[in-house]
């Protein structure tokens, strides 16, 4: 499949009104078209554009060992984004996520098949391998500058509010702001679809168990009351955004209404975050 092209990412400078919606739909358009990713730059590629799209095919690789994680990746990707939108974020930081999404268990590469896809439960040294994905990915993506951004996503994604987490045991505001957003999405993802240990959960169910986690301390309170909010008119309804372009542009006003809203716990986020 084609690489999909767009302007570069790198800089910083907050977005106008009109142009912030344009990176939005873009992105969201990317996710929902289930294209590759987001090329880091444009015209000819680049050794390092080649040695990320290897990266990115290899994390594909690693969803499609097993048929029922089909589509976790763009899910993920799109979720991210989306509540990337509602926190506020800015482009470099959206791109970072929907890379995130990709890339946050590429180091699953390593964890052999009867732990991966094991139906009951882990022992405790299969646990330790298991655990070790997070730092496995880390170290796969770290020779490539242009990742350096989402290695952070792809260690601390399993990190718990509380510090009970792994692989660092950070608690609260120590998890990068992006690592909290990706975690809820990808705990969501993983509940609502089918996995060897698992039924697939209903949204309403997968809702409740993230509220649950929540109070036990596991998830940042803050990045679940930003997701509840953002489930019924987007997130719930994933499935229904495609590439057509109507469909987006109404994601992107319930996204921007939320925005607006939610405009002071969003800058509480991105301040303490």
């Amino acid at each position: 499949m084609e690489r999909k092209k767009t302007k570069r990412c790198s800089h910083a400078g907050r977005l106008s009104g009109n142009a912030m919606e344009e990176t939005w739909n873009d992105l969201l358009q990317t996710c929902s078209e289930r294209s590759e990713v987001i090329a880091p730059g444009s015209g000819s590629e680049s050794a390092d554009d080649q040695t990320e799209a290897i990266l990115f095919s290899l994390a594909k690789a690693v969803e499609q060992r097993d048929a029922q994680t089909a589509g976790h990746c763009e899910r993920l990707a799109f979720i991210s984004v989306a509540l990337g939108v509602a926190v506020g974020l800015e482009r470099h930081a959206l791109v970072t996520l929907y890379r995130g999404g990709y890339l946050h268990d590429v180091g699953k590469v390593g964890i052999p098949d009867s732990i991966l896809f094991k139906p009951g439960r882990l022992t405790a040294e299969e646990w330790v391998v298991m655990r070790s994905h997070p730092a496995r990915g880390e170290e796969i993506c770290r020779p490539l500058k242009t990742l350096a951004p989402v290695l952070p996503v792809i260690r601390h994604h399993h990190e718990r509010w509380d510090g009970s987490g792994y692989p660092d045991g950070l608690r609260g505001d120590q998890i990068p702001l992006l690592a909290r957003i990706l975690q809820t999405s990808d705990i969501y993802d993983a509940l609502t679809n089918p996995r060897p240990y698992k039924p697939a959960y209903t949204p309403e169910r997968a809702l409740a168990v993230l509220e649950e986690e929540t109070a036990r301390g596991w998830r940042d309170p803050r990045i679940f009351g930003l997701f509840a909010r953002l489930h019924a008119d987007v997130i719930a309804k994933m499935s229904d955004f495609t590439a057509d372009t109507r469909k987006l542009e109404s994601m992107s006003r319930s996204l921007l209404n939320l925005r607006r809203a939610l405009s002071s716990e969003s800058r509480e986020l991105i301040v303490t975050g």
